[in-house]
């Protein structure tokens, strides 16, 4: 129902109500019954149990819980320990508590709008004016809201006194919305339905009554926590990699160990005995470490962001900014400051400085006729009250035309509120030295018809044709750059006005010209943005005019040809706003509706989108980007909760910053995941060969999950956290569509993993033919498993990122966590050698100073492939074109 585009007394006869005394207390009572109460329905949450076993969906843990049983019921037949299943299923347990942890700190987007909901309204009913909770109200309702009321159902404006209501959080306008109770064309966008009063805005002045047409979730906040409920957030780049990779390495295995069993049997081999290599193989195959890894690393990312101002609510958000391609922001509070700063003054058609007696007496009078108040405080001014008259209070305070002072010297004696019929406020003060001052603000062509001079710096001089024209196109200037421009006009009186008289004859001071400016950090991140192949667009509820201003101003409009309309938007299909984006990149008088179709317009066309905003309006399109960043200062709760990530100091530059992190942090797992998978193809190819070779096994379950898990582990954590690269914001976006690996990596892990295969392999020859002889290869097991393992330590080396490594030895540049990791693992390693307790756990020996020298040579020999790996061109990606 369009009820802009319906009168009051049609209003009120399709709502069944009086539109004097209100509903009766039993037909509201009724009512609630019928239409429930006033309050946002909750999205079911999923229980803790639930979030615990959705943790296990994964396919390479299913491949690891399906290692962890076979494990199991061959230790049960073969009567041997049970210590393979066991850690296999501590790795599962511990990735999955952290997972359900993260999810567990997740705020609810929903419960985050009904906190705006106001506790309590003002309602006529049976004729009385009474406070209700707000949840009681119902459709037909009679509301009565004034001055700071917090608006809690949608209504249709009946009656107005100089009203209007902030609705930043859900259009987007910078500004208070006037609102009065005249109806409306059909088809008038949110943003300009003037007549209604909408749930979650506030009044900033006057007061007014109102038809309740809308309550609970049928309010256009109600339809945002639909929408919110609706929108699932896509899998991050990330996890579709790591979920193929996992798919890839859990197939491979199953594939192996299908072939080799087959193998065995055609061998006669006992199946006990193929059972066990076949485990072999499956635990060699697959990097236990590597969910918990990754898991790390991104929570080690989501502390250092934090030190950088972004608060990561979800841990996968932080790899998705390394891929972001689209960063669709919204104008308000984002890119400007959200609040109003006045930028130009005119004396007459003249533009004159703030310092200028001109310009101090226009922010004089302008002052004087505010209704909001000034606070000085220890870092200069605060101002309350009506986004314009602070940013006219502010001026002249800056000036020392403090308002009290004003005030004290030019005592108000009488007001005419601003109203948008007369567009326009007046009021009449005493002079020091006896008469009266008039001094009206509003509307610069509704002033200028009612003067008869104008104000110059030489003094008052008669208006004319000419310049009236003159000062009417000054005012078109200001505007056309998206200044909100009032004008400024008084006269003095010896005696008192009469009210008909008052506003007659004026002398016309000057134009204030005022705007949203944009944050002083905003331009130089869009520049930063656009040289890393990322595309900034510009998602506003506000005006086209403003919007292009700002977007000009800020060098968005790169590309732009004109500026994309919420009702342009809706005489367009998805498919013709998908062909279209390649033209726009600033697009103005949207909805929330319009801020989703945008996104996964951008998302179809290939783009990893990130959102940033912080108003309820934001939030629906927040959750369904790829990546949303919400206002952590001005954000509402609704904005934060649909988020992923927070800005603490609402700063536009500080996402830029995120996805440097991002950047960083996405190929420093990469460099994990080609460690580790470069590492078990050694390990799988060292077992393969054995059994080709119909050899002993080289290695036991047990060896190999320590390996996994320890050796393994900690210098991929160390990789993890190396710092950022120089000159990673001047690379390209990281491609999704190659995913992880690209095929120099992967060459690269297969010529990695079968050297440490064949280093490894060579251990295990060496010490079986020299010094175990004919009995059991405890020693040749005992010399692999350290080669495997050291080698591996040192291996880690090579994959240090090129800047990190100094001129001469850079494989070996002092990165402290590496270095430590490097120490660790070889004291385990020595330790689980050398210390009785543990070598009979891990079924080795102590080795002779002869079998540590051998192993020390072949482990450092991987240091050999450092010139094939060092070397490797980065991946290199072109930007996605949205």
């Amino acid at each position: 129902m369009e009820w802009y585009h319906t009168t009051t007394r049609k209003c009120a006869d399709l709502l069944h109500t009086d539109s004097q005394k209100g509903l009766s207390t039993q037909e509201a009572r009724q009512r609630l019954n019928t239409y429930g109460r006033n309050v946002l329905q909750q999205k079911k949450k999923a229980g803790i149990l639930r979030k615990f076993l959705s943790q296990f969906a994964d396919f390479m843990v299913l491949i690891l819980l399906a290692a962890a049983g076979i494990s199991f019921v061959t230790a049960w037949f073969s009567e041997g320990d049970f210590t393979d299943p066991i850690m296999i299923l501590l790795i599962v347990i511990l990735n999955a508590v952290v997972g359900t942890v993260q999810e567990c700190r997740a705020e609810n987007a929903i419960a985050a709008l009904q906190k705006l909901s106001a506790p309590h309204a003002k309602v006529i009913r049976n004729g009385r004016l009474q406070t209700i909770p707000s949840e009681e109200l119902v459709p037909g309702d009679l509301l009565q809201v004034e001055t700071g009321d917090l608006v809690c159902a949608d209504a249709r404006i009946i009656e107005s006194t100089a009203l209007s209501a902030e609705e930043a959080a859900l259009t987007g306008e910078s500004v208070p919305a006037d609102k009065q109770e005249a109806l409306l064309p059909p088809d008038t966008p949110l943003a300009e339905q003037a007549n209604m009063l909408f749930s979650s805005t506030i009044i900033t002045s006057g007061h007014g009554r109102a038809i309740v047409t809308a309550t609970g979730m049928q309010t256009k906040v109600g339809g945002i926590a639909a929408m919110i409920a609706q929108e699932e957030t896509p899998p991050t780049p990330l996890q579709k990699s790591l979920a193929k990779t996992g798919k890839w390495l859990g197939i491979a295995a199953l594939g192996i160990c299908a072939v080799i069993f087959v193998l065995g049997m055609l061998q006669h081999i006992p199946p006990l005995e193929m059972f066990l290599i076949a485990i072999s193989l499956a635990v060699a195959a697959i990097p236990e470490g590597l969910p918990a890894v990754v898991t790390i690393v991104l929570a080690l990312g989501v502390r250092k962001m934090a030190l950088h101002r972004a608060i990561v609510r979800h841990l996968p958000a932080v790899e998705t900014l390394g891929s972001t391609t689209v960063i669709c922001s919204d104008k308000t509070g984002t890119l400007t400051q959200n609040r109003m700063t006045v930028k130009a003054l005119t004396a007459g058609a003249d533009t004159v400085s703030a310092h200028s007696s001109a310009g101090q007496k226009l922010l004089t009078l302008a002052a004087l006729c505010c209704n909001s108040t000034l606070t000085k405080t220890s870092d200069g001014y605060t101002a309350a009250g009506n986004p314009t008259e602070k940013a006219i209070l502010l001026a002249a305070a800056e000036q020392s035309l403090e308002k009290a002072s004003l005030d004290s010297r030019y005592p108000r004696i009488s007001e005419t509120p601003f109203d948008s019929l007369r567009k326009r406020m007046a009021t009449v003060h005493t002079l020091p030295t006896g008469g009266y001052r008039v001094i009206l603000k509003g509307a610069p062509d509704i002033l200028l018809s009612l003067c008869t001079h104008e104000q110059r710096e030489t003094g008052q001089l008669p208006l004319n044709s000419r310049t009236r024209t003159a000062i009417l196109a000054a005012n078109d200037r200001l505007a056309a750059q998206a200044m909100r421009v009032i004008g400024v006009a008084y006269k003095d009186c010896a005696a008192r006005p009469a009210p008909d008289t008052q506003e007659k004859g004026l002398i016309f001071c000057g134009l204030i010209g005022m705007i949203d400016p944009p944050r002083p950090q905003a331009k130089a991140a869009v520049q930063r943005c656009q040289k890393a192949g990322i595309r900034p667009v510009m998602i506003t509820g506000d005006s086209p005019v403003t919007a292009g201003a700002i977007a000009a101003a800020l060098g968005i409009d790169k590309g732009c040809n004109k500026v994309m309309t919420g009702s342009e938007l809706d005489s367009l299909s998805q498919e013709e706003l998908i062909r279209r984006l390649d033209s726009c990149t600033v697009f103005a008088r949207v909805t929330p509706e319009h801020k989703v179709r945008i996104v996964k317009a951008f998302q179809h066309k290939g783009a990893v989108v990130a959102m940033t905003g912080d108003g309820v309006n934001d939030a629906p399109a927040l959750r369904c980007a790829d990546i949303g960043c919400a206002m952590g200062l001005s954000g509402t709760e609704a904005a934060k909760g649909a988020a992923d990530m927070v800005l603490t100091d609402d700063n536009f530059a500080t996402i830029v910053e995120a996805v440097e992190q991002g950047r960083g942090i996405f190929r420093n797992i990469r460099r994990t995941i080609h460690f580790l998978l470069s590492c078990n193809i050694g390990e799988i190819l060292t077992v393969l060969c054995a059994f080709l070779l119909k050899l002993p096994t080289p290695l036991l379950a047990m060896q190999l999950l320590w390996i996994n898990l320890i050796t393994d582990s900690m210098p991929a954590l160390a990789l993890g956290i190396e710092p950022v690269e120089d000159g990673i914001m001047e690379q390209p976006p990281i491609r999704t569509d190659h995913g992880i690996f690209s095929k120099t990596m992967v060459r690269n892990m297969i010529l990695e993993g079968c050297f440490i295969g064949a280093v490894a392999f060579l251990a295990f020859t060496i010490g079986r033919i020299f010094f175990d002889g004919t009995g059991e290869p405890v020693i040749a097991r005992t010399m692999t498993l350290a080669v495997l393992s050291t080698s591996q330590l040192f291996h880690a080396f090579n994959l240090r990122s090129r800047q990190s490594h100094s001129a001469g030895h850079r494989g070996f540049s002092l990165h402290p966590p590496l270095l430590a990791a490097l120490l660790i693992g070889l004291f385990l390693q020595a330790a689980v050698i050398s210390l009785p307790f543990l070598s009979g756990f891990f079924h080795t020996v102590p080795l002779s100073p002869l079998q540590w020298l051998l192993v020390t040579l072949l482990s450092l020999s991987v240091l050999l492939l450092f010139p094939l790996t060092a070397e490797v061109p980065r991946q290199r990606a072109l930007p996605v074109t949205p």
